[in-house]
């Protein structure tokens, strides 16, 4: 039974935040986070947390491909909405961001009097796999981390801290076609200053089962989640396991 949230319960208190050092990779997705415009309290239906694998509010599926995981870890968890949704309804969470800034914001939205069993660090993902010791029955990353980050350095890691049977889900934007692996782009600040190199990996279904695979995951499954028009751009959701 999800915990109650509703005005009488607003945040009052910060919660737990493990900090890093601030990097030229970090400071490029703060750069980011100033530019984007901030999700709003309530979703269509007045709920304050929902989960969303797509870029489309309210659309998509939700957290069943997770199962009832006990312990989660969002990598990239940007403003912390979706791992609070899992951690209202029972689960006790991580969120970590390499953007200092979207930490702050998952700090002043997400408060541990309430969600006694969430908390952010703001860290790379790979930094922060090499130093915890802790097993997660899921790890996510929704348009987050995953989708940032060379998977042969941070696959292997991730099947590492999951318990066994554990599921780790994904989703991105599908890659252009024929535009391959690792991609790299600018982001350019509100003001003046020089823009922020970011880079990416771009694959396709049959790519990342096959990388998956190699990695040691099992009972994978790759889909396409239409846009709600037909000239948005789908959502690529990936979904594998550890072996039991």
């Amino acid at each position: 039974m999800g915990r109650p949230w509703g005005g009488e319960h607003q945040p009052t208190t910060e919660p737990t935040v493990l900090r890093s050092e601030t990097t030229p990779m970090s400071t490029a997705w703060d750069t980011y986070a100033e530019t984007r415009p901030q999700r709003p309290v309530t979703n269509r239906t007045g709920q304050f947390t929902w989960w969303n694998w797509t870029q489309y509010p309210d659309h998509g599926p939700g957290t069943e491909l997770l199962g009832q995981p006990q312990n989660v870890l969002d990598l990239g968890c940007g403003d912390g909405r979706n791992i609070a949704h899992l951690v209202s309804n029972g689960a006790t969470g991580i969120g970590v961001d390499i953007a200092g800034l979207q930490v702050e914001r998952a700090r002043k939205r997400w408060s541990p009097a309430y969600y006694n069993e969430l908390t952010f660090a703001h860290a790379d993902a790979v930094d922060y796999l090499l130093r915890s010791e802790e097993r997660f029955d899921a790890i996510t990353s929704v348009f987050g981390a995953v989708w940032f980050t060379d998977p042969t350095v941070l696959l292997p890691l991730i099947v590492d801290h999951l318990t066994p049977g554990g599921v780790f889900a994904f989703s991105h934007e599908p890659p252009i076609q024929g535009c391959y692996g690792c991609q790299g782009s600018y982001i350019r600040p509100k003001g003046t200053g020089p823009p922020r190199v970011v880079r990416r990996w771009a694959y396709d279904g049959p790519m990342w089962f096959n990388i998956l695979i190699r990695a040691g995951f099992v009972h994978i499954t790759t889909d396409i989640i239409d846009a709600p028009d037909s000239d948005g751009v789908g959502t690529l959701l990936v979904r594998a396991e550890r072996p039991a």
